[in-house]
C-alpha cells in the first residue's frame, strides 16, 4: 500500500493572512470612511494617531483633535 503525501498549498493560506493583516492595519483602523477617505487619512493616521490603532472610535477623535494638522486631503474629508 503505496501512500502518498498530501500536497497542501499554502498560497490560499497566505492570500488570507495578507488580507487579515492588512485589514488589522490602519487602512483598517479608518475603515468606516470609502477607499478614496482612508487613502486621504492614512498617513495622517500613522503621523498623528498612530496611538490609537486599531480603536476606529479613538483614530476619528484624535484626527478631529488634530484637524489643524491634518494633510488638506484628509482635513477635507473631515469638511464634508
Amino acid at each position: 500500500m503505496d501512500e502518498k503525501p498530501v500536497r497542501i498549498s499554502l498560497r490560499p493560506l497566505a492570500a488570507a493572512l495578507g488580507l487579515l493583516l492588512t485589514l488589522a492595519s490602519a487602512s483598517y483602523a479608518f475603515a468606516l470612511g470609502t477607499p478614496e477617505q482612508r487613502r486621504a487619512c492614512t498617513p495622517d493616521v500613522y503621523r498623528l494617531c498612530a496611538g490609537e490603532i486599531p480603536d476606529v472610535r479613538a483614530i476619528t477623535a484624535c484626527l478631529r483633535r488634530q484637524k489643524a494638522n491634518l494633510s488638506e486631503a484628509c482635513r477635507a474629508v473631515f469638511e464634508q
